[in-house]
């Protein structure tokens, strides 16, 4: 895609709202500066961080909205007709009428998500859709799905996640076969669920000409890097996610309180601090900040929503590579040819 890039905000998404969001513009801002903003939220709120962020009022359009969505609202609540003038229904509808190429929101998830199904509507042969984090290994990165949206999942669902996450992994990356493995809970072919060991026989069989699965793989092998797409269902994968989240904070924790026990490991400390800011960029969730919605008609981005400024900035910046390489084309064009190939009917095994 060539041309600017422009990304609706929810400006009043999050814990701390439109500080963080106008904060986060200007970073990603100054590091993409073909990249627009429509914007909307409560004026009063946000006009004075747009009057102290020229640069990001420049680059913007702002919209009023009287109605913010309520991190603790039920999904049901954000759709009555009242929630769909809000901030967030609203930067999700500029995606669909087209006045934004992606939205980009730290609000409420299950809200976020029940709105982007409603005004968007999922693709083609996509019952549900399903939130792809990017998750840091020993090896770089992987694309883990779904963490959240979908709870539950029968072996076609898991074979098009596989699908929309080797999609992803090829946007960002440039893999043109990414590895894919299914999460069990090992990696013989006879143990784990059966819609999980369905969709391994499915896509054993099947020609997948888009991806290369791999097999099973275990939770030990996401951190490693095993392999490039993480395929399992909202439950187990979001579990996973937190706890991977929590241990990173407790391992910091750690060295923190080590680092400061004697005056000796206060002077290892300062020797080894190129070491520990390499360990600690590493670990910092800010950097890998931001899931992606896939299988909608169109690019929605989740921010966490206790992410700071630089955090905020990685999600705008990553719905902004996503449309620069044309993420949503090569996920309709990869279910089109797996959906209309000759796929096996793998019955349940007895």
């Amino acid at each position: 895609m060539t041309g600017s890039i422009t990304i609706a905000l929810d400006a009043m998404g999050g814990d701390d709202g439109p500080r963080t969001v106008i904060g986060g513009a200007a970073i990603a801002l100054h590091r993409r500066p073909d990249m627009r903003f429509v914007m909307f939220g409560e004026e009063a709120a946000v006009r004075p961080l747009l009057d102290a962020h020229p640069e990001v009022d420049k680059a913007s359009t702002f919209h009023h909205c009287d109605i913010t969505v309520r991190m603790d609202d039920k999904p049901s609540q954000a759709l009555r007709r009242g929630r769909r003038h809000s901030s967030m229904w609203k930067a999700i509808e500029a995606v669909k009428t087209g006045e934004a190429d992606v939205c980009v929101s730290a609000g409420n998830t299950g809200a976020l998500m029940a709105m982007a199904k409603v005004c968007l509507h999922t693709l083609a042969d996509i019952d549900r859709p399903a939130i792809a984090a990017i998750w840091p290994t020993m090896r770089g990165e992987s694309v883990v799905l779904d963490v959240g949206a979908t709870i539950g999942a029968d072996s076609k669902l898991l074979v098009d996640f596989a699908v929309m996450g080797g999609a992803m992994v090829r946007a960002l990356y440039g893999i043109e076969r990414p590895t894919v493995g299914l999460l069990n809970i090992g990696v013989e072919e006879v143990k784990g669920l059966e819609e999980v060991r369905a969709a391994g026989r499915m896509m054993r069989e099947h020609d997948m000409k888009s991806i290369d699965y791999r097999g099973f793989v275990e939770g030990d092998d996401v951190g490693r890097g095993t392999v490039d797409v993480v395929v399992t269902e909202g439950f187990s994968g979001n579990i996973a996610l937190k706890m991977a989240e929590g241990t990173a904070r407790q391992i910091g924790e750690y060295l923190r309180s080590a680092m400061r026990r004697t005056w000796m490991s206060r002077l290892g400390y300062l020797l080894a601090r190129s070491a520990f800011e390499h360990l600690r960029e590493k670990m910092d969730p800010s950097n890998s900040n931001g899931g992606i919605f896939l299988g909608l008609n169109g690019i929605v981005i989740k921010s966490h929503g206790g992410t700071d400024a630089d955090g905020f900035a990685s999600a705008v910046e990553l719905g902004y590579d996503m449309v620069r390489s044309s993420l949503l084309q090569k996920i309709v064009n990869d279910l089109n040819r797996f959906h209309t190939s000759d796929v096996p009917a793998v019955p349940a095994e007895q």
